[in-house]
């Protein structure tokens, strides 16, 4: 039995992957006594079972700032967490195979150098075939981030699990959120386990946060998919950087121990109910055959093992970050469409500056909650967010 007083917090985290990890974490680094109620165990879904991508490259213009805020933390784990996630900086590389989608790249990247982003580089064929050699010989070129990498996300989810204990953040596993309410100055989340109270709230559940948020009278339109994946047989070392295409969905590295990781947003079925992706194998044959018109050298290699997990997509392919509209010391972080893994570690970090009432660059109003709703009207329908004092 947990006693009652190990049931307040100052701040109540509801979702146990990357995001809400980090948010707690960067919380309890400023002082802040942080509870993290967990349906099932820390990545589990979305955060655990990815494909490892830390992926600047190819974002929409509002997400650019956090990613690159991200990317920064990234390549600084260690002295964060104590622990690297795995994190390789072998950099990604966008495919072009033909001329009209280089032409793409190329506009792409005068686009963002309208808006004062330099960290995506045209590159030409010869520069690709340097980078990756065994590499089909009718690509032509390709986007080049020199800083974007992969990790293993279990490992990295768990490195931020054990930095956030280490500082005091108190994690239930087994507890899901069956109901979250506002009484006063407390929020009140309703579990199998008992109720649990705190002065402020932040509702990090992936695929399970639009319920919640329902619950506070802000819908969003979000519905859940089961993203597959595979991993192959071990082949000798022939790739570098983590691959994309522009005209078709890839995500494509090599481990060190030779292992392939095949994905690329595809879409399996899921048991929404049962908390459960399934695959769908003639979807994932496709994804293959790509990889071997990429690299005809792979045809016979075999795959090893499938899975899919539960992830929430947005009607416009954005996350929720941010404050309630409707209520106040509630917090969201969610719907990132397949995305999420590399901006963790960022979007914890702004928001928990939001909750502390610190200022940032990083503008979140492309993200806020109410964006989908036509009757909105700006600023008069913004509550001033509410800042929490350090302990």
């Amino acid at each position: 039995m947990i006693e009652s007083s190990a049931r307040h917090a100052d701040v109540l985290v509801i979702g146990g992957g990357i995001h809400g990890l980090s948010t707690a974490l960067h919380l309890a680094r400023a002082g802040v006594k942080v509870t993290l109620l967990e349906a099932e165990y820390c990545g589990r879904h979305a955060s655990g079972v990815n494909a490892g991508g830390v992926r600047t490259l190819g974002r929409h213009a509002a997400e650019i700032p956090l990613a690159l805020s991200s990317s920064a933390l990234w390549h600084d784990l260690p002295a964060i967490l104590g622990d690297d996630g795995s994190f390789v900086p072998s950099g990604q590389l966008k495919l072009a195979e033909n001329l009209a989608e280089l032409e793409e790249c190329r506009q792409r990247v005068r686009q963002l150098q309208a808006l004062g982003f330099t960290h995506e580089r045209l590159i030409d064929q010869q520069q690709v075939f340097e980078r990756v050699p065994s590499v089909a010989r009718h690509v032509v070129g390709g986007i080049w981030v020199k800083d974007d990498g992969y990790a293993q996300p279990f490992k990295t989810v768990t490195a931020f699990r054990l930095a956030a204990q280490r500082l005091g953040v108190c994690i239930h596993e087994q507890t899901p959120a069956q109901r979250i309410e506002q009484t006063g100055t407390q929020w009140r989340v309703t579990t199998p386990a008992g109720q649990y109270h705190a002065e402020h709230l932040v509702v990090t559940a992936g695929a399970w946060a639009a319920e919640l948020a329902a619950q506070i009278g802000e819908p969003v339109p979000v519905h859940p998919e089961g993203l597959m994946l595979m991993v192959t047989h071990r082949v000798a070392p022939f790739c570098v950087p983590v691959l994309g295409a522009t005209g078709r969905a890839l995500s494509f590295k090599q481990f060190a121990n030779g292992t392939l990781v095949i994905g690329g947003k595809l879409v399996g079925s899921v048991d929404f109910p049962s908390r459960h992706g399934e695959v769908e194998m003639d979807r994932l044959a496709a994804s293959a055959r790509t990889v071997i018109d990429l690299f005809p050298h792979l045809q016979h290699l075999a795959v090893n093992r499938v899975w899919a997990g539960v992830e929430a997509f947005t009607a416009d392919d954005l996350p929720v970050i941010g404050a309630s509209r409707q209520a106040s010391k509630l917090s969201y972080s969610f719907g990132f469409c397949g995305s999420g893994f590399q901006m963790g570690p960022g979007t914890g970090k702004r928001l928990a500056q939001l909750i502390l009432g610190e200022s940032s660059d990083i503008c979140l109003d492309a993200f806020a909650i109410n964006r989908f709703n036509a009757t909105a009207s700006g600023s008069s329908s913004v509550k001033p967010a509410t800042t929490l004092a350090r302990h």
